[in-house]
């Protein structure tokens, strides 16, 4: 046997094994302490020492274990976010804002989606706790009862995003979507449209939804207007446009859709059956998406602010993290109010 043979291979079994603190220390000349001080907070270590260190970490590869070692003590600097969908266009704005606003308290986020299934979101909560997160966002506040014990219990700084809630399971970031319902019945009223509907897709599942359908239906109801609210159970697009409408009790001067996307769908199909819009339907959705201007006409609509929520989540973790907070930052209101602005355009 060649004599170089075991020698190869006990290099090749070094380089595989993780490269450790000690290990970038020693390439830096510094002592793990400063190495993990560095880390924790870089603007305590001189520029000098940071640089060397820096290109000690650059030159080995050496990548933090936040949960077990030197650091433990700070915890983890991930920040677990579930929303319930990246393919919609609140959720994945919301995350990149947050990813980037907690980048610069060097906090990472890791993403995982629900899509829409509250037990999918138990086990995903379970998952993050596993590794210590430095908090932990969720979307909304409907959960399973497993999962407000399990965080409650764990005491990891928890933050609901999109929704307002008397009873958070700690803090609380968002808005009233049943205002917002109440606020498209208002204007539907005030233009004296005297029949309406809410058409909605997978309210069962989309607690948001379904709340700005209740408003919807409690206000029109409130000045005597007669109101339907129908259902689609297949994920919202403009798809479901014809079976919402086809599934209407009877015709309707103005109709509320759950979100833009099928508001448009409704305006497509308007438009296929040669129905004027608004001048025989009027139509309003919930979002404000890019293309919400641009459609002919352009849709009336409720835009809630994704970066007032990811910069009012992001301010809520950072007042807990012990390397970012200051004095008596932790102790702020549970519940933040973003509310949301009404955008009256050409198609209601």
């Amino acid at each position: 046997m060649d004599q170089t043979e075991p020698a190869k291979a006990a290099r090749k079994r070094r380089k595989m094994q993780r490269v450790t603190m000690t290990d970038v220390a020693k390439h830096a000349d510094v002592s793990p302490s400063t190495v993990s001080l560095y880390l924790r907070k870089p603007e305590a270590v001189s520029e000098r020492i940071g640089q060397r260190v820096e290109h000690a970490i650059a030159e080995l590869g050496y990548v933090p274990n936040y949960v077990a070692g030197g650091l433990a003590a700070a915890g983890s600097r991930v920040v677990s976010v579930i929303v319930p969908s990246l393919r919609n266009a609140f959720f994945s704005d919301t995350v990149t804002e947050l990813e980037k606003l907690l980048a610069e308290s060097r906090l990472q986020t890791l993403v995982g989606h629900t899509e829409y299934s509250a037990t999918q979101e138990e086990a995903l909560v379970r998952a993050a706790l596993s590794w210590a997160p430095a908090a932990v966002v969720l979307t909304g506040t409907a959960h399973t009862q497993a999962t407000r014990d399990l965080l409650r219990r764990n005491g990891t700084p928890v933050v609901e995003m999109w929704e307002l809630t008397d009873d958070p399971i700690d803090q609380a970031v968002g808005f009233s979507h049943e205002d917002v319902g109440r606020r498209i019945a208002r204007h539907f009223i005030g233009k004296g449209y005297e029949s309406a509907a809410f058409l909605g897709a997978r309210m069962g599942d989309d607690k948001r939804a379904a709340d700005r359908a209740r408003g919807f239906e409690a206000e029109m109801r409130a000045y005597g207007v007669p109101v339907q609210v129908v259902e689609d159970h297949a994920p919202a697009s403009t798809g479901s446009a014809a079976r919402l409408l086809d599934n209407l009790d009877s015709p309707v001067r103005a109709v509320a859709c759950s979100n833009d996307t099928v508001a448009l769908g409704v305006l497509f199909e308007a438009q296929r059956r040669g129905i004027a819009v608004p001048g025989e339907l009027a139509i309003a959705g919930f979002g404000d998406l890019e293309f919400s201007a641009q459609s002919v006409p352009p849709l009336t609509t409720v835009r809630p602010s994704a970066s007032e929520i990811a910069a009012r989540v992001a301010d809520c973790i950072r007042a807990r993290d012990p390397l970012t907070a200051t004095s008596g930052a932790g102790e702020g209101p549970r519940v933040f109010d973003t509310g949301f602005t009404f955008v009256p355009r050409e198609s209601g």
